[in-house]
């Protein structure tokens, strides 16, 4: 099967879990109030470089390490994106807000002694935390990224 086939069968299993999520009303996410709520939220930014042949593998094991690190405190949402040049340095990329940095270091590390066999062979993570400094984003940009810290929830 060649690359652009795997793109698109993993994006089509990414489609369809997203609708299987929402069909289902999985939100898990906390509720809080207002922006003061997001003062020290942060940013989780992790690359991956993903060799040919093991797309599904590291897909499967991204979505395996989502679905423990939703049910942990401090966990408002995440996304992840394939890259559309297959040439690309980076497959995917994986963008996550969490209520603190203590929390996401919390959950990363209940993760890893619950999932210890969660790695796929030739996959290179590249994670890095971030706070958001500028932004010309109107609040609630992006469909519902971070819905776990509306106004008025």
């Amino acid at each position: 099967m060649n690359r652009t086939k795997k793109t698109l069968l993993i994006t089509a299993g990414l489609a369809a879990l997203t609708l299987t999520a929402v069909a289902l009303g999985r939100d898990r996410r906390p509720h809080c109030d207002g922006p003061s709520a997001q003062k020290n939220a942060v940013v989780l930014i992790n690359t991956f470089s993903v060799p040919t042949g093991k797309e599904a593998a590291a897909l499967a094991s991204w979505q395996k390490a989502r679905d423990f690190l939703q049910t942990q405190p401090g966990y408002l949402g995440t996304r992840l994106h394939q890259n559309l040049d297959p040439n690309g340095a980076y497959h995917l990329v994986n963008v996550a807000r969490w209520q603190s940095e203590e929390d996401f270091k919390a959950a990363t590390e209940k993760m890893r002694a619950a999932l210890p066999d969660n790695q796929v062979e030739g996959v290179i993570a590249q994670p890095g935390l971030f706070k958001v400094i500028d932004s010309d984003m109107p609040k609630g940009f992006g469909g519902g990224f971070g819905r776990g810290c509306r106004p008025g929830k």
